[in-house]
């Protein structure tokens, strides 16, 4: 039996602008991309752990840590507005240039708190079905989307989905959000650059209470607490 090589990329740029030093900012005392790292060895899945950053100072914490830090990402990937799909295209292409061989390609970012090595490898039984391009982690919304309504001094409250104005929560279709935790991918799919969100997809279910959107510093003091709970 052939044993298809794995890979794990971790998109860590310098310059985020919510939260200063992000991708290497102390989560209880702890570079937080270190925790990430460490999950990543334990699960003893990836052949190799490359981290994709533009920063010198995460390059040096990554190397210190076990990941393979092979190139500098260039500055048009180093922006606000580089999409994921580019960024692990890129890695992709550079370490098969190098002649890096593997299958399957796991996009995991940086802060990641809750990232639990069982979903990883629940996702990992599901990549490797063959049935889909990509597997990602997902988590209901905490709050009933369809139920939403928006406010402005000039029109007040207006709900956004008037028609459920009535329904009971319990009643409408349960919705889902991007946990951010983890994207398996093929290869292939990352490579043509697919669509994540899209019926070629399966999800491994993150739930609520093990989750937490990190894009202010309020999330990350949350995110802290919720950590040394859990």
């Amino acid at each position: 039996m052939i044993t298809k090589k794995v890979i794990a990329v971790i998109p860590a740029r310098e310059g985020s602008k919510r939260i200063p030093g992000k991708n290497y900012k102390a989560f209880n005392g702890v570079p937080i991309i270190i925790n990430t790292i460490k999950k990543l060895k334990k699960s003893k899945i990836f052949d190799k752990i490359i981290v994709s950053t533009n920063s010198n100072k995460i390059s040096k914490i990554a190397k210190k840590y076990g990941a393979k830090v092979p190139f500098k990402r260039p500055k048009i990937l180093s922006n606000g507005y580089a999409s994921g799909t580019s960024v692990i295209s890129h890695c992709i292409k550079f370490l098969m240039k190098k002649g890096y061989q593997f299958d399957y390609v796991c996009c995991v970012y940086a802060p990641n708190p809750f990232l639990k090595i069982d979903d990883l490898k629940k996702g990992y039984k599901k990549i490797k079905s063959k049935k889909f391009d990509y597997v990602f982690a997902a988590t209901p919304y905490h709050f009933p989307y369809f139920r939403s309504f928006t406010f402005t001094k000039k029109s007040g409250v207006k709900m956004i989905f008037y028609k459920n104005y009535k329904k009971r929560s319990q009643d409408l279709d349960e919705i889902l959000c991007d946990a951010g935790q983890f994207y398996w991918g093929k290869k292939r799919a990352w490579l043509q650059k697919k669509v994540i969100f899209a019926k070629n997809s399966d999800i491994v279910v993150v739930p609520k209470w093990r989750y937490q959107d990190i894009d202010t510093l309020d999330d990350w003091k949350r995110a802290e607490i919720l950590s040394r709970v859990l």
